[in-house]
Parts: C-alpha cells; structure tokens; sequence
C-alpha cells in the first residue's frame, strides 16, 4: 500500500469504487439536482419536468443520479423526505426489475454520496479561493452532514476510519455542536 495520507485516500476509494464500475451503467447526468429542474405545467406526465445542465453526462452507477437529487448541495432535503423518495425509486425499480437489490443499491448510494459530498467540499472550497466565490461556503455544512450521513454505511468504514485520522477537523465543529 502506497503511503501518505493522499496516497491512502486513493487507495482506499479504488478498492470502494471497483466492484461499483464492474456493474451495469446507465446515464447520469451528474449535476441532477433542484436548480436543475424546470417544472413545465403545459405538458403531462413526466414530460412536465425539464432538465438544464446535462453537458457532462457520462454512463456511471444508477445511484448517481439519485444521490444528486436526495442529498441536494444548495437546498435542505429532510432525512424523512430523502427516504420516502428513496423507497419510492426503489418500489419503482424492483417493479421494472424484479431482480433489484436494495441492499446492494444502498450500498452503492452511500458510495456515490459520500464521492458526491468529497468532490463538492473541494469544488466549494476552491471556488472561493481561486474564483473569489465565498456564496459557495453558506452549503459546506449541509453536504459536510451528507458526508457525515453517508460514511455511516458499513461499507464506508475504512474511508471514516481516514477522514478521522487525516481530517479530524472536518466535523470537528459538529461534534462540538452535537456534544451540547
């Protein structure tokens, strides 16, 4: 195993990702969130609901998309909401496919949340500081909570078991907060 602490993060999120990439991809827009969603009354049925921003779609994890919209950047969706429309998705997919695996899918959303939430902490961090975009920072704390939300999962062990060698500050605000 490579050392230092970047060195371990990678290597840590390899072996999380690889079985994930091995799996059936669809397309996921990546940026499938609520600023990105036009809500179009003239037309019926799902056609009501426009989508901005979809440049940079790619094929990756059917969670992708899914943790987008239920773990939101810029706007706070409830944990109650967020697993009410969870298990909606997932009736709707067991439904077309009989053979979902829910435990595996929640497996894989956690994994893409907690990618999700990394990736944005440093995309807000470095708009403020390279692109002088301070707006950026007033969402830290709610994907920070995501992040905290999803290294929760068993499977996310090894990778809190880092954040909180290599990053203790990152929650250390928190964890004050919820000892008061």
């Amino acid at each position: 195993m490579a050392s230092g602490a970047r060195a371990q993060y990678e290597n840590i999120w390899r072996g999380l990702l690889a079985p994930l990439l091995a799996e059936a991809r669809t397309w996921s827009l990546r940026d499938f969130h609520s600023p990105n969603l036009l809500w179009l009354p003239e037309r019926e049925g799902a056609r009501r609901i426009g989508l901005l921003d979809f440049q940079d779609c790619v094929l990756g994890p059917p969670a992708y998309d899914v943790v987008s919209l239920l773990q939101d950047a810029r706007v706070d969706v409830p944990d109650d909401l967020e697993l009410k429309l969870l298990g909606h998705y997932a009736r709707a997919r067991k439904q077309a496919q009989p053979e979902f695996d829910m435990a595996a899918f929640a497996c894989a959303y956690a994994l893409m949340g907690a990618q999700r939430s990394s990736k944005i902490l440093g995309i807000f961090a470095r708009l403020d500081k390279r692109d002088g975009k301070p707006n950026y920072l007033a969402h830290i704390p709610r994907v920070k909570n995501y992040l905290r939300k999803n290294l929760g999962h068993p499977v996310m062990a090894d990778l809190k078991n880092w954040f909180d060698a290599a990053m203790p500050q990152i929650f250390a605000n928190e964890d004050q907060e919820a000892a008061t």
